[in-house]
């Protein structure tokens, strides 16, 4: 029984140990499956981040070439930067040298352009002067053109040519600013020598003064019937031989004039007479119908002129006055500072002479003081130490003067300076006096001289 009990324990005992190492052995199985089944779950899990790492890695891979082509670009623009502020530095360098260098010329273009200013504003006021003078005489020609051909029917008779033509220069010269009976003469008679050398008398219609006593003749007799009619001609073959008798009889006028010696009756007068045709067109007519007329006339001492030349001559006339009168008022000038020259020779001789009082004056002043303090005051001083009422008197001095007049010494004051005659090169032209006209006042000079006075 025992043995069956003992075999039936090793059995049971047996039997626990493979139930336990049956047991652990199902453990070991499911610990080995549960740790397989972990360790492929946790290796998808690091193929996954595996496969993100790659994928991030290759991201930054491209991020980082795209940022190496950012820094090769950035480093090709910073160089080419450089190399454009360089050349900016040396640019700016070359342009403040040239600056420099061109500073002179700066100021003299500056220079320039304020002459060049000036000169345009003076061209401006001299082209404005100009323009009025010729919108001047553009006025008068316009203005015997109208005559002229308002007139025409009245000009066939010669009394009437001659009124009209006489009118026609009275208006020019009057335009050229000169005054009748004082700057021009109008039928002055005289007498004067035929084309026989008979003297006879001789009526010019006008005489122009020149400066110097200087006269000049015009003569506004022209003919101009023969012109008149060419005017009217029908066919250019009548005009043509209307103004060929029109030169002709020019041609006859000159040669009247010429015989009549006009300035032999004036003194100091030019050889010459001025022949006044009333129209442009006449003169331009008569020289194309004759081209030998104006040389003819020079010749015989007679010069052909129209309104604009008679205008622009007598022009020449009225300055030439203008400039006399400018050369009198210096000549004036020069007489009165010879004048207060001398007379400030007169005043110095003066004022030496009462340097000359003043000073034997204080000399007598000193004798005086001396002879009061050597001779009266002791006898003074003595009767007051006598009498002690008195008391001593400060008055009982005198001082003697020690200021003397200051000497003159200009050459002005100190001589009477006289100016020497004024040399042959430089005297200044005698002055004629205008017909008609007075003295000039001598209200100016009067203050020079009472300024001097004083």
């Amino acid at each position: 029984m025992s043995g069956w009990r003992a075999t039936l324990l090793g059995m049971t005992v047996s039997l626990v140990v493979v139930l336990v190492l049956l047991a652990l052995l199902v453990g070991a199985l499911l610990g080995a499956a549960v740790a397989r089944a972990r360790a492929a779950r946790d290796a998808r899990a690091a193929e996954e981040e595996r496969a993100g790492l790659q994928a991030e890695l290759a991201a930054v891979q491209d991020r980082l070439v795209d940022l190496a082509s950012e820094r090769a670009a950035a480093v090709e623009a910073r160089a080419q930067l450089e190399d454009r502020l360089r050349d900016a530095d040396a640019r700016s360098v070359q342009d403040n040298n040239v600056l420099r260098a061109l500073a002179p010329v700066a100021h003299q273009l500056r220079s320039v352009e304020e002459h060049v200013t000036a000169l345009e504003r003076d061209r401006a006021e001299q082209y404005g002067g100009i323009t009025q003078a010729l919108a001047h005489t553009r006025e008068v020609g316009d203005h015997l053109r109208t005559a002229t051909t308002s007139l025409s029917s009245a000009l066939r008779s010669g009394s009437a040519r001659g009124l009209w033509g006489e009118v026609q220069l009275r208006r020019v010269v009057e335009s050229a600013g000169m005054t009748a009976h004082v700057d021009f003469r109008e039928q002055v008679a005289s007498n004067g020598t035929t084309a026989d050398g008979e003297r006879s008398a001789i009526r010019p219609d006008m005489v122009v003064h020149l400066p110097g006593g200087r006269d000049i003749v015009l003569d506004a007799k022209a003919p101009m019937t023969a012109y008149l009619r060419a005017q009217d001609a029908e066919d250019d073959a009548g005009r043509r031989a209307q103004l060929a008798g029109h030169a002709k009889a020019v041609r006859g006028h000159v040669d009247a004039l010429a015989s009549k010696k006009y300035w032999e009756a004036r003194d100091a007068s030019p050889e010459l007479v001025l022949c006044f045709l009333p129209a442009e067109s006449a003169l331009s007519a008569a020289l194309d119908a004759d081209p030998t007329l104006l040389d003819h006339a020079a010749s015989r001492n007679v010069a052909l002129v129209s309104p604009v030349s008679l205008l622009a001559s007598l022009k020449a006339v009225a300055f030439t006055w203008r400039q006399n009168g400018l050369t009198e008022n210096a000549k004036e000038l020069f007489d009165l500072s010879r004048q207060l020259y001398e007379r400030l020779g007169t005043v110095g001789k003066h004022l030496d002479d009462m340097g000359r009082s003043l000073q034997k004056s204080v000399e007598t002043y000193n004798r005086l003081t001396g002879s009061v303090e050597t001779r009266v005051f002791p006898t003074a001083r003595r009767i007051n130490d006598l009498d002690p009422t008195l008391a001593e008197d400060d008055r009982l001095t005198t001082r003697p003067l020690v200021v003397a007049p200051r000497p003159l010494t200009a050459p002005e004051f100190t001589e009477a300076a006289q100016l020497p005659p004024a040399p042959e090169s430089v005297q200044l032209p005698e002055t004629a006096e205008r017909p008609g006209r007075t003295e000039p006042e001598r209200g100016v000079p009067g203050r020079l001289d009472e300024r001097a006075a004083g």
